[in-house]
C-alpha cells in the first residue's frame, strides 16, 4: 500500500518514524514550507517532519497551498493508495481528500467526538479531563467529523502539562496508527460514525485565551498554566510588561483582603492571590527573556509583596 504522509510539527514525527520502521511504503512526505524563526527572522527553519523525512531519504514537497490544482497534479506522480495526516496544519478540501484511492485517515489527539479542533491536547488539560487519547478517523470535509476507525484511551495525570501530554500522545498516536493500518489491511475495521450530538470543541489557543484572569479560582488558573506549558505559555502583566508563569502549586487560602492578582509572598516562594485561594509559581519568563526560577527573578527585583498582576 503506497502512502502519502502529511505532517508538520514534532508531534507528527513518531508516526512517520513508526511507518518506516514497520516497513510501510511512504512514497512522499508533504509538509509546510520552511518558516523564519527567532528575533531576526532572517533564517528559514525546516519543519521537524521535513528534517526526519530528509534523514530517511524520502521525497518532500512543501506546498504553500495544498488544495491548489497544481499540487494535486504533482501528487498524481506518486499514485498513493492512502493518505495519512498527522497535525499537518491545513484544512484539506474534498478534492484532495478523495485523491488517494482509499482516501485519507487522520491521527487526532482526543477521543472523538470530544475536543474536535486545533488544540485538543491543551484543552484536555484546561478542562481537567481525567482521560483523553488518540482517534484514527477517516477524513471528510467536516472538521474532525469523519467516521472513527480506531481509538486508544489514556489517563491524564492531575499535574501533567500540555507539553508532557503531547509527548505521550505523539507516541501513542504512532502506535494507534500502525494498529489501525494493520486492521485496515486485514479488512478488520468497520468505520463507526461519530455521535455528533456529543461533540465538544478545542479551538486554537489565542493570546486572549492564554491570558490569566486572576479573578478566577486557583484550580482553574493552575489548569490554564499547565495546559500552555511550555508553549505558548499562560501570561499576565506587571507594570505593563508581559510575564509567562509556569509550575503552579496550591498555596492555600489567600490572605484576608488580598485582591486577585496581588503578590502576597516572595520569600521563600512566589505566591499570588486569585479569586479563590492562592497559587505558588515555580518558573517565570519575563518578556523578551528566557524561562527562569521565580526565586532568581525575585532576587533580580522582579516583584515585591503588594504588587498587582493584571
Amino acid at each position: 500500500m503506497r502512502l502519502v504522509f502529511f505532517g508538520t510539527p514534532e508531534f507528527a514525527v513518531p508516526s512517520l518514524r513508526a511507518l518506516l520502521e514497520e516497513g510501510f511504503d511512504v512514497e512522499v512526505v508533504v509538509t509546510q514550507p520552511d518558516r523564519p524563526h527567532g528575533r531576526s527572522r532572517s533564517r528559514l527553519h525546516p519543519p521537524p517532519v521535513k528534517v526526519e523525512a530528509v534523514a530517511e531519504g524520502l521525497p518532500v514537497v512543501q506546498p504553500e497551498h495544498p488544495n491548489d490544482p497544481g499540487f494535486l497534479e504533482a501528487l498524481r506522480l506518486y499514485q498513493p493508495d492512502l493518505g495519512v495526516v498527522v497535525a499537518y496544519g491545513h484544512i484539506l478540501k474534498p478534492a484532495l481528500l478523495a485523491f488517494p484511492r482509499r482516501g485519507m485517515i487522520n491521527v487526532h489527539a482526543s477521543l472523538l467526538p470530544a475536543l474536535r479542533g486545533a488544540a485538543p491536547i491543551q484543552h484536555a488539560v484546561l478542562e481537567g479531563l481525567e482521560e483523553t487519547g488518540i482517534t484514527i478517523m477517516q477524513m471528510e470535509a467536516g472538521m474532525d467529523t469523519g467516521p472513527i476507525l480506531h481509538q486508544v484511551p489514556t489517563p491524564v495525570a492531575t499535574d501533567e502539562t500540555g507539553g508532557e501530554l503531547e509527548v505521550r500522545l505523539a507516541e501513542l498516536g504512532a502506535l494507534a496508527l500502525i494498529e489501525a493500518l494493520a486492521l485496515l489491511e486485514a479488512g478488520a475495521i468497520t468505520p463507526r460514525p461519530q455521535e455528533h450530538e456529543r461533540a465538544t470543541y478545542a479551538p486554537k489557543i489565542t493570546p486572549e485565551l492564554a491570558r490569566i484572569r486572576w479573578e478566577e479560582p486557583a484550580h482553574r488558573i493552575a489548569r490554564l498554566v499547565r495546559a500552555l506549558d511550555p508553549r505558548p505559555g499562560a501570561w499576565t502583566e506587571l507594570a505593563r510588561r508581559r510575564l509567562k508563569l509556569f509550575g503552579p502549586r496550591p498555596a492555600g487560602p489567600a490572605p484576608d483582603g488580598a485582591a486577585p492578582g496581588e503578590v502576597v509572598e516572595v520569600d521563600p516562594a512566589f505566591v499570588v492571590a486569585t479569586g479563590e485561594g492562592a497559587l505558588q509559581f515555580v518558573d517565570i519568563q519575563p518578556e523578551g527573556k528566557g524561562r527562569l526560577g521565580t526565586g532568581a527573578w525575585i532576587r533580580g527585583r522582579g516583584a515585591a509583596v503588594g504588587d498587582r498582576l493584571t
